[in-house]
């Protein structure tokens, strides 16, 4: 067993070259607060790694990192009373406040892990009463939107409508082209002296030609139709989350449930539930009275070889800074 002895000094802190030396008494204690740690570690190892899987969303290995840093720190906490001298009752006073908490805390994380069926039956009929208070604000929105879609669908297609009926009136448009020549004109006057004088003169002719053309307002047909498909696309839409509107808000209610909302209910099963009651209050007097059992098992114990052994290599250090001291050279 002396590999026991061996990972109950790491647990607890003791020293082995000292405890190896010490009365089997020594040994036995250590081997009582090595039983009583790993009780509790183990306990919490499992309440870290559902509080970290189940309400933090966490994955195997951050479940398992969470696991370990849960049992470091009851760890640390224990090797507080456990390497403590017997002077000063302070500490055992908040330790047993801290196992109150730790009691607690670990007792309805467990409970609400066994009451997992009954809380989802709970769950079940809040999330139904959330719904329900939700639902009408919800719809009134979509139904808004939808006739604004409709209002904008209805008036698209009357533009539409106009616009082909323009186009059936009007398939064509014609267009005068106007065209204007410098044409020359001669002139020719006689004097009284009979001399003949010609004179060219540039005058404006003008040409009118009339074409017809397809109606330019066709190219405005097919941006036309595209939009009405895009707000007939909108409408179905918006009228299919209609239908799966409750569906939806189900989805989101379930999805941000979390440890204070189980936590309610939990409080909820224990009230109304005296079997309920009774099973939580039989996992926080276990958890409670594993937490104290180190705390107990100290205040009572009587001192060891171990701490004789301790407290005397303590002794002897303090002897031997003082003649240190009184040996240095400003003396």
């Amino acid at each position: 067993m002396d590999w026991w002895i061996k990972t109950g000094c790491f647990l607890t802190g003791y020293k082995y070259d000292i405890l190896k030396s010490c009365s089997e008494i020594a040994q036995q204690a250590v081997k009582r607060y090595t039983a009583a740690l790993v009780i509790i570690g183990v306990l919490w190892a499992f309440i870290g790694y559902s509080f970290v899987s189940v309400y933090l969303k966490g994955t195997l290995y951050t479940g398992l990192l969470g696991s370990v840093i849960f049992v470091l720190v009851i760890l640390q906490v224990e090797r507080q009373i456990i390497l403590s001298d017997g002077h000063g009752k302070a500490k055992y006073w908040i330790r047993g406040a801290i196992a109150v908490i730790m009691a607690l805390l670990g007792s309805v994380i467990i409970d609400q892990i066994i009451f997992q069926q009954d809380i989802a039956q709970k769950a079940m009929v809040a999330i139904n009463d959330q719904v329900d208070a939700i639902m009408p604000s919800k719809e009134d929105v979509l139904r808004k939107q939808t006739v604004q879609i409709d209002s904008s669908l209805l008036k698209k297609e009357f533009e539409r409508a106009a616009l082909v009926a323009d186009l059936s009136s009007h398939p064509t448009i014609q267009i005068v082209t106007r065209q204007t020549q410098k044409v020359p004109v001669a002139n020719t006057v006689i004097d009284s002296n009979k001399i003949t004088t010609t004179n060219t003169r540039l005058l404006n002719s003008s040409t009118t030609q009339v074409n017809s053309i397809p109606n330019p307002k066709r190219d405005m047909l097919e941006p036309l139709d595209n939009q009405i498909k895009e707000l007939r696309n909108l409408k179905i839409e918006q009228e299919n989350r209609l239908i799966k509107l409750r569906t939806e808000v189900e989805s989101e209610a379930r999805a941000n449930k979390g440890f204070l909302f189980e936590l309610k209910l939990m409080y909820d099963i224990l009230h109304d539930s005296g079997a309920a009651f009774v099973v939580w209050l039989l996992w926080f007097l276990l958890l409670f009275g594993i937490e104290v059992f180190i705390v107990v098992n100290k205040l009572t114990q009587n001192e060891t070889d171990y701490d004789v052994s301790i407290q005397h290599h303590m002794e002897l250090r303090k002897r031997k800074l003082k003649l240190l001291a009184s040996q240095s050279p400003h003396q």
